[in-house]
């Protein structure tokens, strides 16, 4: 009898890719490859199809100056993919403000973040969650860099380069600058021509026409030739942290040509720069609140041609609404200071802490442990074994080798576990509390911080025009899912809901009176 051909699974798989790096410190090569393994197994549970691995090799997450996650954001822009996988959250980013800012570009392409390693939750809380996951990256990473810089420190006590590459310069047997008598004479030139006039854009046309490179073998730029110009080692200065030598490497240049420089690039400064794309910091966040409809950007023209933006209804728009628009920064600047306000309350925080930590309890992966302590008690079981029969007199070439290789064995378990256990800390109630209070002390006039906040904490706000403004927080709860009818329900109460009741509502509703003017 034939056997059956299995149906085919017919099931639309959501297009993802891949990000995954490693940084300089201790990792290799093979980290990227197990990285994308991982997360090519989650794609493939998860209904997920890659149509991408981007990598970035050797480059640390505490910046967001990476080839392959740059291209990766712009590549999102596309609209080729949906998903982004990377193997846990300090893959993403160590730094938490360049999280929330790429997250919230992500997020304005149509594109999800997952992590292979780190089940973090869906809905509002898990927002927080990660939040805090993010947190404790920068604190790993922050943490990780000191003991770097320790060694670095006293390396620089004896004025030894650091690895550091310098136009002009090469290393000593003692890793030491000293004078490249081959590229010194093109910092000279550089120095000499800048200094008597020359733009930067003729001095760079020059050293690339007669193919003069840069000490990562590239072609001279504006910002490869202002660090130059800016680089005090060149007049024999060695800083590092609170090490500042004088004599400390030898001069390529006198101090009076620095300084002439110094005061051209400072006149050159003052150049008007051109002006940044308008950001609206509540896009997908703010509602109106008569039709529910999303409250999205636009802007106008003055009399005099001067520019306004504005968030307006999209019913508005189309004529069946009667909700007026609302100059974007008075409002961005109220929701950000109310956030601000809302986050001092010390019990919202601890009743955060107190779902952050159960949602790790109940996502926690002590799977990989569990594998390697199995390991471990059957290691040493042979390595009791073994010892009982060399006791007894059972003692040949192979049982010393057998033994030495089990002893090997227990070693490399021990230090598996180890980096296991730095990977998946525990992390306890103070510790989430203390994370928590480190991003509500950030400072709202940073834009980064503006949209930190904004894309962990608020979950929508509902705008009306007598000025109430009803802004629902993340939070569990059943009604996490914010709906017009649910806001218009608890408004009616007509008093604020604040969360220094005994029980939270099962999601927070802060209510306030806008009053600046909303026309």
């Amino acid at each position: 009898m034939s056997k059956k051909k299995p149906a085919e699974n017919t099931a639309v798989k959501i297009p993802a890719v891949i990000y995954a790096r490693y940084s300089s410190s201790g990792q290799r090569e093979e980290s990227i490859e197990g990285q994308i393994r991982e997360c090519t197994e989650y794609a493939e549970r998860h209904g997920f199809v890659i149509v991408e691995h981007y990598t970035d090799k050797a480059l640390t997450g505490r910046t967001d100056k990476r080839p392959g996650f740059q291209k990766m954001i712009a590549d999102s822009e596309k609209c080729t993919f949906q998903a982004v996988i990377c193997w846990k959250t300090d893959r993403f980013a160590r730094n938490r403000y360049d999280a929330a800012t790429y997250k919230y570009k992500l997020k304005k392409n149509g594109v999800r973040l997952y992590y292979a390693r780190e089940a973090v939750p869906e809905g509002p809380e898990g927002i927080i969650l990660e939040s805090v996951m993010e947190g404790f990256a920068e604190y790993y990473s922050a943490n990780l860099s000191e003991n770097v810089k320790r060694g670095y420190y006293d390396s620089a006590l004896q004025y030894k380069t650091l690895g550091h590459k310098v136009l002009g310069y090469r290393r000593s047997a003692s890793d030491q600058y000293e004078i490249d008598p081959e590229t010194a004479p093109i910092v000279k030139r550089i120095f000499d021509e800048y200094a008597s006039g020359r733009s930067m854009q003729d001095i760079i046309a020059d050293l690339n026409a007669e193919g003069y490179k840069t000490t990562a073998g590239g072609l001279f730029n504006k910002s490869s030739l202002r660090r130059i110009l800016q680089n005090k080692k060149y007049i024999g200065v060695y800083e590092y942290r609170d090490i500042y030598a004088e004599d400390g490497v030898p001069a390529i240049i006198d101090r009076d040509l620095f300084d002439r420089v110094a005061e051209r690039l400072k006149l050159k400064a003052h150049a008007p720069r051109a002006r940044e794309g308008v950001r609206f910091l509540l896009t997908s966040k703010l509602f109106c609140g008569y039709c529910g409809e999303p409250m999205t950007g636009e802007s106008a023209r003055g009399e005099h041609g001067q520019t306004y933006y504005y968030y307006t209804c999209n019913n508005r728009k189309r004529g069946t609404c009667r909700k007026k628009r609302v100059n974007k920064e008075d409002f961005e600047n109220f929701v950000i200071s109310s956030l601000v306000e809302i986050l001092q309350d010390d019990y919202y925080i601890e009743t955060l802490a107190d779902l952050c930590l159960k949602q790790i309890e109940e996502t926690r992966d002590d799977s990989t442990l569990q594998i390697i302590e199995r390991k471990q008690k059957e290691n040493q079981k042979a390595i009791d074994n073994m010892i009982t029969a060399i006791k007894a007199g059972i003692i040949t070439s192979s049982t010393k080798e057998a033994l030495q290789e089990l002893e090997t064995e227990r070693e490399r378990l021990q230090v598996a576990y180890a980096k296991e256990i730095m990977k998946t800390p525990d992390i306890d109630r103070d510790q989430i509390i203390f994370i928590l209070d480190k991003i509500r002390k950030g400072d709202p006039a940073d834009t980064r911080y503006q949209v930190r906040i904004v894309e962990t904490f608020l979950n929508s706000i509902y705008l009306y025009d007598d000025g109430k403004t009803v802004i629902h927080l993340n939070f569990k709860g059943d009604n996490a899912t914010v709906t017009l009818a649910y806001t218009e329900k608890a408004a009616a109460k007509a008093e604020p809901v604040k969360s220094s009741t005994n029980e939270p509502p099962a999601l927070p509703l802060y209510f306030y009176g806008f009053e600046k003017n909303t026309l």
